[in-house]
């Protein structure tokens, strides 16, 4: 089929497919000519993503005043330079209400390693240009992302995109989900909302379930300047968690869905058909099916994975477990072990071992939501931790609870420095202590470790460089991946390493063990804690919001904590004392200092 300028026209009134295909120059002006004149504007900016060695993915969304409008023109340009004196794409297509107004191209035949700008024109208006960089090929010294996820619109500003949209030498920004949240402005992290003149508008200030509801959320979002500016700015790879259709999701269902908000598997369909009309990504013929794999030249493969909507089993809650006897402890193992309890399931773990094996890049890099890294705390700690989030959950006083966590926390430390230090004196009831460990929180992979334990082993049979990257828990993380002794492949090994990103503005634990009330040199003190606790945690940042750049080259891969200091304000800072730099090098699968 010749797509030819009235083949595009005709094919996209018809409604033909999601992303319009942009092979090069049609000769079509943009200059807007049009019977029908409709009064429109361009309120959510543009977005560029999805980019591979030869193509890019553009998007806007075109608002008409008038509701009742039926299809709305559109043209586009993509040059290589700001000016669009060296126009490289052309074209124009038809949008309607089908998807939300929102329009999708997929330039084609674009040269690699190349920044491409672009904008789009409608009715005598002319939207904000955007800039996108292609992959790379070949050899290559040098790429770096910025990795983010967790923006809750009414908890905060919306500062750390703003800072994001100021980096000059990015490839591509990583989004690992919650891109926007479900609840309403009732709901979770909402308390500050009015005073921040943070509030869901009226029309859709509950919690979203329709189709309508999840596109006016995303609306709403891509009205936040700082939201616009980096997408403006960078290609974005994007990939969901939980928010994006209600907390907690796995395959069947979530915690955030009851049997009077109808089908769970028609609210995922509304909110996966949503995502789709407004992220720049690449449409693909199962809408569930979004894993996929960008190449960076030789330099590093990055794989985007879907740990939520395709496959997950439904976690695990030790409240079904009688963790006090033997018995309910040998249940919980059996359980969290499981070689038939999926994450990614079968398919998709298979295609990422797969891909990890045959792969000839220096860095295999993973892009997906929830941690890796083991959080296994002393069993006391964890019996308190679980009290204090019902206590929270039931609106109970909570500080009795947190003053006996902190001098817990202190106590099971100083046993731990005893021990670290060789202290003959430590006795086996203490050692046993801190050595009778469960994980946390079990939505991570801490609640699904045979496919962990199985991808781990893939990497050091492999032998590949691998880097975890992660988002979902509003804190700054980085984590040794071990094996376990019982791995078949590599028993106790090194396997890689992750990082973990802060959000944008959702709260952490911070919230949970109020550390934001105490005072600085109390959370350090926590973050001091944790990392002596957790045998595989080599930092955290408990309180602040940010984001990650990771640079990788030949030699080594390099992790910065970038965070702000505040979201409650609308002026702030970079908070340069709290950032962090830690580091692996190429076949020393080990965090560096």
């Amino acid at each position: 089929m010749t797509l030819t300028r009235r083949t595009f026209l005709k094919a996209s009134a018809a409604g033909f497919g999601v992303a319009v295909l942009s092979l090069g120059l049609t000769g079509c002006r943009f200059d807007d000519e049009d019977d029908n004149f409709i009064d429109v504007s361009f309120n959510h900016g543009v977005a560029s993503g999805d980019p591979l060695a030869d193509s890019l993915i553009l998007w806007t969304r075109v608002t008409p005043k008038d509701p009742a409008t039926s299809r709305i023109k559109v043209q586009w340009q993509a040059a290589t330079d700001e000016n669009f004196t060296s126009i490289s794409h052309d074209g124009e297509a038809y949008i309607s209400a089908a998807t939300d107004f929102t329009l999708k191209i997929d330039l084609q035949g674009l040269d690699p390693n190349t920044t491409y700008y672009y904008r789009f024109k409608s009715n005598g208006k002319t939207s904000p240009i955007g800039s996108g960089k292609t992959l790379p090929t070949g050899n290559i010294d040098q790429v770096k992302l910025a990795v983010v996820s967790c923006a809750n619109y009414p908890a905060g500003f919306f500062h750390v995109y703003g800072e994001i949209a100021k980096q000059p030498d990015l490839d591509a920004v990583l989004h690992l989900g919650d891109y926007i949240y479900e609840y309403g402005n009732n709901g979770y992290a909402t308390e500050d909302a009015t005073s921040l003149g943070r509030l869901l508008p009226e029309d859709n200030s509950n919690e979203i379930i329709s189709l309508t509801d999840y596109r006016k959320r995303y609306a709403h979002y891509r009205t936040d300047s700082n939201l616009q500016a980096a997408h403006s700015n960078c290609a974005f790879i994007t990939v969901w968690d939980d928010h994006e259709v209600t907390n907690d999701t796995w395959r069947e269902g979530a915690e955030n869905h009851n049997d009077g908000e109808g089908e769970f598997s028609a609210r995922k369909l509304h909110a996966l058909q949503a995502y789709f009309e407004w992220m720049p990504i690449r449409n693909v013929a199962d809408k569930e099916r979004i894993y996929r794999r960008f190449e960076f030249g030789n330099l590093m493969s990055l794989y985007m994975l879907d740990t939520r909507v395709l496959a997950r089993d439904e976690q695990l809650n030790y409240a079904d477990f009688d963790l006090t006897s033997a018995q309910g402890q040998s249940d919980f193992v059996s359980a969290v072990s499981s070689p038939t309890r999926a994450l990614l399931g079968s398919e998709q773990l298979t295609w990422l071992t797969d891909g990890m094996t045959t792969s000839n890049s220096k860095w295999q890099v993973l892009g997906q939501q929830v941690l890796m890294t083991k959080m296994h705390l002393p069993f006391e700690v964890l019996q308190l931790l679980v009290s204090l989030q019902v206590s929270q959950a039931n609106g109970a006083d909570t500080g009795a609870l947190l003053a006996q966590a902190s001098a817990l926390f202190a106590e099971l430390a100083q046993i731990k420095g005893r021990i670290l230090a060789g202290d003959p004196t430590v006795t086996d009831a203490e050692r046993a202590r801190v050595d009778t460990t469960a994980p946390y929180n079990l939505d991570a992979w801490d609640g699904y470790a045979y496919e962990r334990e199985v991808l781990l082993g893939t990497a050091i049979a492999a032998q590949k460089n691998l880097v975890v990257l992660a988002g979902d828990t509003h804190n700054g993380w980085a984590g040794q991946l071990k094996t376990d002794a019982s791995n078949p492949i590599a028993a106790s090994q090194n396997a890689g390493v992750e990082f973990a990103t802060s959000s944008v503005s959702s709260p952490g634990l911070e919230k949970y063990l109020a550390l934001n009330t105490q005072g600085p040199e109390i959370t350090v003190q926590m973050e001091q804690v944790l990392a002596l606790l957790v045998n595989d945690l080599a930092y955290s940042n408990l309180a602040d919001r940010g984001y990650l750049t990771v640079t990788f080259t030949q030699e080594q891969v390099s992790a910065k904590w970038n965070y702000v200091s505040s979201i409650k304000t609308t002026s702030y800072e970079m908070q340069t004392e709290r950032s962090k730099e830690l580091r692996m090098l190429a076949g020393q699968p080990e965090i560096q200092g």
